[in-house]
């Protein structure tokens, strides 16, 4: 079982997802197109926030490490340093460990790999590629880069600015690990979290190889929509499709999946796809279980693609 995941949608869809088929049974390959290097350290957002979910050890907060410190972020605010992307002492201490594993030569890979073991986290979470792949946003006459954009560009009522371009840089050059391409080669089903299809799962599918991979997969693929009852949860997923020219809604979201799946999973129902209409809502264990089982069963239900 291989679900794609970026942000918090994903993570939550695979802690689900975990409960129903079992860790030796669950491979999550995460976006790393948010990654940062920041305080000396190499941060890995979604791929930690997947992690954490897996442990059981993500904050309240919804990201981080739950009951962590910020004592290094008050040291450098007193410093006069501008800490506007907040990390945790454990985290950090994470983002620095992995910054010497690549400077030392490891695959990001192998670093993630360690990471899962130290948080007992039993099923395989793979970056989407050991090589840099980074998102940038144009918006407002500037480039961010994703984390940037997210924080430090959000408006005061909570939404964003309206997006110009966005950039995988490195995408085209980049290569899905061999972990990535025989998870995908070997799975049962593969699901499309309900996380942003443009600045979550964009990069991956932005990823020659890794794009390949999922089209030749015998597997059947399946997405769950982002949306509840019509309206983004959270972050800018609607300035993103409209900057492809889809409309935030379940409608806009099979148009962007067009070609790559093979069903949704939504509240409400779209034409050119098989869609199973059923609560994405995931407020508590037993709704991300739930959703998990009902997207996993749709998916077979669909069959091996010929």
């Amino acid at each position: 079982m291989v679900v794609l995941a970026g942000g918090t949608g994903g993570a939550k869809l695979a802690r689900g997802m975990l409960d129903v088929v079992g860790p030796e049974r669950l491979t999550v390959i995460a976006n790393t197109g948010d990654d940062i290097e920041i305080y000396g350290g190499y941060v890995s957002p979604d791929p930690d926030l997947v992690t954490f979910w897996l442990a059981d050890r993500i904050d309240e907060r919804g990201w981080g490490l739950a009951e962590d410190t910020f004592a290094v972020m008050a040291g450098l605010r007193e410093l006069g340093q501008d800490t506007w992307f907040n990390l945790g002492d454990r985290d950090l201490a994470i983002a620095l460990r992995r910054a010497e594993q690549l400077n030392g030569g490891q695959r990001l890979t192998d670093a993630l790999a360690e990471l899962t073991e130290a948080l007992g986290v039993r099923a395989r979470v793979l970056p989407m590629s050991d090589q840099p792949v980074r998102t940038r946003i144009l918006a407002d006459g500037g480039v961010f880069g994703l984390q940037e954009f997210l924080i430090r560009q959000v408006r005061p009522d909570g939404s964003w600015p309206d997006i110009e371009d966005v950039q995988f840089q490195g995408a085209a050059n980049a290569s899905a690990t061999p972990e990535v391409l025989s998870a995908l080669e070997d799975a049962q089903a593969i699901v499309v979290g309900p996380s942003n299809p443009v600045i979550s799962i964009g990069p991956m599918l932005a990823i020659p190889s890794l794009r390949i991979g999922l089209l030749a997969s015998a597997a059947p693929v399946v997405a769950v929509s982002p949306l509840i009852e019509g309206e983004v949860v959270k972050g800018p997923t609607e300035q993103c499709m409209r900057w492809r020219g889809a409309p935030p809604t379940v409608e806009g979201i099979a148009t962007l999946y067009t070609g790559l799946v093979d069903g949704l999973v939504a509240d409400e129902r779209t034409d050119g796809l098989p869609v199973l209409v059923t609560d994405v809502l995931m407020a508590d264990a037993t709704g991300r279980r739930r959703l998990a089982r009902e997207t996993l069963e749709f998916a077979l239900s669909l069959g091996r693609r010929q």
